[in-house]
């Protein structure tokens, strides 16, 4: 199997699950007992969160454990909200649904929320955001890396302009973690969501950043853990693992961007060979491991299994929305028509790929993408439906 789908999930590096094993049988304790057992247990869990925090230069008591990227967006966003007398959020349209479906639900709960659109390759425009803050704008939202296009929104001019008007900034890196640098000082950053199953690290663990002194309130309540913003038993297995997930990711991040980057314009340059077909989001403001495609007159779920009969796992969009039937959010608010976006195909290369499956990819690509066409409902109209879209674009 060439596994291609890393922005999904990335498989627990070796080195991680070694660390966490004794957490699970010989060094159970819990963190919050006094006896040495449990001691030794809060002691790995701080070394974990000094880790984490390095990795973004933040301060060790700054960083929340949390179970995961959706529980910190949800932390960040009703935790400002609820804490602040101001009534208005800002994010974009192409948000991951962990902050798209929280800023629907507190706009129930009375809160007002501007979506900023984004350009033909997903950027938002500084001078839209600035324009939308008000006195009554209480968190600006808006992700560092988006999930399936792999743009890199311009986080450390947004947090400028939300710092200029004393507005909390927060930024899901969930995706970018790992594999570009994140400064939260130089960035300006006071809320940030990370994922540890992102980075090679177990699932169902995750971190918040808070800056220090932001107003936050807890959704969470018993023992008052973590700060009293996170009640409840730690995991501490879980956030050993994340910690050593984090550690490598510092040491190796340089050296690995670079080599996934040259796999990256590869996989690009192959794939745009194919008739009909186009690389969504920023050709340079991206993520060094994501290429995603969009081929007309296909589906791209077809495609998926197809690839997958032929021993490539990929995806077409967010994994937490793969089942959904409609169109992509984030394509649609790029400006592509709803026929166009079900023909997306995503690769996100990680640490296991090599030339080897670029150029193994490259070579069943092209053979799957016509095989679907020639038992494509459009395959005995292409020229009409091309005439009508470029009719269509010429009237605009």
């Amino acid at each position: 199997m060439i596994y291609m789908d890393h922005a999904a999930t990335t498989p627990v590096d070796e080195r991680v699950v070694e660390a966490m094993l004794p957490y699970f049988t010989e060094k159970y304790g819990n963190p919050s007992s006094l006896y040495s057992l449990a001691q030794e247990a809060r002691k790995v869990m701080e070394e974990a969160r000094a880790k984490i925090a390095g990795l973004i230069n933040a301060k060790p008591e700054e960083v929340i454990f949390t179970s995961g990227g959706t529980e910190s967006d949800n932390l960040a966003l009703k935790g400002i909200a609820f804490a602040s007398k101001k009534k208005r959020i800002i994010t974009s349209a192409i948000e991951h649904h962990a902050v798209l479906k929280t800023c629907k639900w507190l706009e129930k709960q009375g809160f007002e929320v501007t979506y900023l659109p984004v350009d033909k390759y997903g950027l938002i425009n500084l001078e839209d955001l600035e324009k939308a803050i008000t006195k009554d704008t209480a968190l600006v939202s808006i992700m560092h890396a988006n999930n399936e296009i792999g743009t890199v929104e311009p986080v450390e001019e947004i947090g400028k302009i939300a710092e200029e008007h004393g507005i909390y900034f927060h930024t899901d890196a969930v995706q970018s973690i790992g594999k570009i640098p994140v400064d939260v000082e130089k960035m300006n950053i006071d809320l940030l969501s990370i994922s540890s199953h992102k980075i090679y690290g177990p699932k169902g663990v995750g971190a918040l950043y808070i800056r220090r002194g932001t107003r936050i309130e807890a959704l969470q309540h018993g023992g008052g853990h973590e700060r009293r913003l996170r009640s409840g038993t730690e995991n501490v297995s879980g956030i050993v693992g994340f910690g050593r997930a984090a550690e490598i990711a510092g040491q190796e991040m340089r050296v690995e961007a670079e080599r996934l980057s040259r796999l990256k314009d590869r996989l690009i340059e192959g794939a745009l060979k194919i008739e009909n077909s186009w690389l969504n989001g920023h050709p340079t403001k991206r993520l060094p491991n994501n290429a995603h495609f969009c081929f007309k007159f296909i589906e791209g779920e077809s495609l998926i299994l197809e690839l997958d009969f032929n021993g490539v796992a990929a995806g077409t969009g967010s994994a937490c929305s793969s089942r959904s039937l409609e169109p992509s959010h984030v394509l649609t608010a790029i400006g592509l028509r709803p026929e166009e976006t079900h023909g997306s195909l995503r690769l996100t290369l990680g640490r296991s790929n090599t030339d080897r499956d670029v150029e193994q990819v490259l070579a069943v690509l092209p053979k799957i993408v016509e095989r679907l066409r020639a038992i494509s409902p459009f395959k005995t109209d292409f020229r009409e439906y091309e005439s009508a879209l470029l009719k269509e674009h010429e009237e605009k």
